[in-house]
């Protein structure tokens, strides 16, 4: 059975994250993440926020990275979310993108990856580990709720997709509404057994024109990234350009108004609660574990939040 999950930006203030989990338990959501994203607030502060207000939801963030956090200080703040949720916690790892915005190399990513997620599960097990990259011999000095947590690794890459195929109970490809892209990461897992999550920005609205205005805009942002990573998507290269050209000129809105609809379509969900359902519709159809409807979620969070429990929910599940 298909599961449905929010993600939220860690761009809010104290408080809000506890009010909008509070919302999405009561509409009965899975899961909730809160995003690693360069630049913005570490996710361990909201995870623990919504961790204090809700009782059955799924926690996690997507992702955590061990380029820019050491595995030692990724295990205690998995650790810390899975005490103060009861063992609801999951694991999200990712090489990451635009670190070199801060001076940090992405040297040997396969090699990191294997050895984060090792090194965590070790030391949550009381183990030791040795790897290329990371080795433990101490142990914690406390008691850990859970030894092994579930791991999710975000990635597109086909070597990254077959690692997470040995050692990961999912796969998360972050920025696609692209049912065509699902068959193609099976593949590269390899294995039917890891779930296969989808997560795109999403702005659910009554007015579908509106919604899909703000979708461009937010779209605009990454589609040059991740038009170069979906091998099913034919994205004009003409067009990628210009929408560079606009994002460094700072204008996002006139960037996003350069995305046609049907390619938006495939790096987001946007229009009415009816329009999401069918999106979302095609994904389950292709074979997802999860969807994850991402950052704004309307043209505020709140409304966003309470038209996808409340309406795209129920025809998701019916």
């Amino acid at each position: 059975m298909t599961e449905f999950g929010l993600g939220f930006q860690a761009d809010k203030r104290p408080g809000d994250y506890a009010r909008l989990a509070v919302t999405a338990e009561q509409y009965e959501f899975d899961v909730l993440s809160v995003f690693g994203d360069l630049m913005y607030q570490p996710p361990i502060v909201p995870l623990l926020e919504m961790a204090q207000v809700t009782s059955r939801v799924r926690l996690g963030a997507a992702c955590w990275n061990p380029y820019t956090l050491h595995p030692y200080e990724i295990a205690g703040q998995v650790a810390a979310l899975d005490l103060a949720s009861s063992g609801r916690a999951y694991l999200g790892l990712a090489r990451g993108s635009w670190l070199g915005d801060i001076g940090v190399e992405q040297d040997r990513p396969l090699a990191h990856l294997r050895d984060a997620a090792g090194f965590i599960q070790a030391l949550l097990a009381g183990k030791p580990y040795s790897g290329a990259v990371f080795s433990l011999t101490g142990h914690l000095r406390y008691e850990p709720f859970r030894p092994e947590i579930p791991l999710l690794i975000g990635t597109w890459g086909a070597q990254t997709a077959a690692l997470a195929g040995e050692i990961a109970a999912e796969v998360k490809i972050g920025g696609t509404a692209n049912p065509a892209v699902v068959p193609v990461m099976r593949s590269r897992i390899g294995t039917d057994s890891v779930g296969i999550v989808v997560g795109a920005v999403t702005v659910a609205d009554e007015d579908s024109e509106l919604a899909r205005a703000v979708a461009r805009t937010e779209v605009a942002k990454y589609i040059a990234v991740v038009a170069s990573l979906d091998p099913t998507a034919e994205v004009p290269a003409d067009l990628l350009a210009r929408i560079k050209s606009l994002l460094a000129e700072g204008d996002e809105e006139a960037a996003g108004r350069l995305i046609p609809a049907d390619l938006l379509r495939l790096f987001a969900f946007a229009g009415t609660p009816e329009e999401i359902a069918e999106q979302a519709s095609a994904l389950v159809a292709a074979g997802v574990h999860r969807i994850e409807f991402g950052t704004p979620h309307g043209i505020n969070n709140d409304h966003g939040v309470r038209l996808l429990g409340g309406q795209v929910l129920p025809l998701l599940r019916n």
